[in-house]
């Protein structure tokens, strides 16, 4: 049970290793591109390449959806970055319960963005846990859990699919040795949440010293993508890492588009304008020249 490029790596190494996959529950297609036509999820289309049978509900919760659900007889049901709420009545149906790739090291950042979140806070690691599921937003007991660190410069986008590669790796290990793992229940001190992103908080405020400003570039890198005004036009900015300088607020330091912060500054490393593809700093510069002393 997954949509997004997150979960392909998994359903593929669940293949890999020879269980017998009954069904691939997804988002439904929905309208994208120009076209606005309907196109099924990355998930839906590995699994159709797979030969795999592919079920799509808008919900989880008619009681024929649910019936359907339980007729495949599952031992255990996979899940990562579904999308859907699953019931109570779902999670007491496979035999062995729900377990859940969850992309942080549990109790720290429940919910939607766990990644994204984590650079943004200026977490040191990061990592995955096996978690068996219950009703309660990721509150269940955990039977497995892999840390690794955060790269300086790495962005969610990066991070990703660091994160997924693992995940497919622990759930496999996690069914090998489900007969004798234990589940441990999650520390009461130090839950936090990962709430979703939002757009409305992507602009970059220069005024923040230059460690949130990276942070906040990286961690909303591919999406949605943080960004500044230059010469009146809206650019994403894509990577970054700490420079070298000081300076009012959004003023460019050199000609490498080193830019102070309110304290310190940040050097951008790839950069996007609206309607064309990312670049990065030197390919971004020969055609967008950003002369030094011009304020951001």
């Amino acid at each position: 049970m997954g949509t997004p490029d997150f979960s392909v790596p998994v359903l593929e190494a669940l293949v890999v290793a020879g269980h017998e996959v009954a069904a691939v529950y997804c988002q439904p297609p929905r309208p994208a591109g120009r076209g606005k036509k309907d196109r099924p999820t990355p998930v839906h289309a590995r699994a159709a390449e797979l030969g795999l049978e592919v079920r799509h509900p808008v919900s989880l919760k008619p009681a024929e959806v649910q019936a359907d659900f339980a007729a495949l007889n599952a031992d255990v049901a996979v899940v990562v970055a579904y999308g859907l709420i699953l019931s109570q009545a779902v999670l007491d149906t496979p035999a062995r319960g729900c377990l859940n790739i969850h992309a942080s090291l549990l109790p720290r950042w429940r919910g939607a963005a766990p990644i994204h979140r984590a650079i943004m806070a200026g977490d040191a690691q990061t990592g995955v846990c096996i978690m068996q599921m219950e009703a309660g937003l990721d509150t269940g007991p955990v039977l497995l859990r892999e840390a690794t660190a955060i790269g300086a410069e790495e962005t969610t986008g990066a991070l990703h699919d660091r994160l997924s590669q693992i995940g497919a790796r622990l759930i496999c290990q996690a069914l090998e040795q489900l007969d004798t793992l234990v589940p441990q229940p999650q520390a009461e001190d130090g839950v936090t949440y990962a709430k979703k992103i939002d757009k409305a908080e992507a602009r970059v405020d220069w005024a923040w010293r230059a460690a949130e400003v990276d942070r906040h570039i990286r961690g909303l890198s591919p999406f949605p993508g943080a960004w500044c005004e230059m010469d009146g036009a809206r650019v994403k900015l894509l990577g970054s890492r700490l420079g070298q300088g000081c300076g009012a607020p959004g003023e460019v330091l050199d000609d490498a588009l080193t830019v102070a912060c309110g304290q310190g500054a940040v050097q951008l490393l790839r950069l996007q304008r609206a309607g064309a593809r990312a670049q990065d700093r030197e390919t971004f510069l020969r055609g967008h020249p950003v002369p030094r002393g011009t304020r951001l």
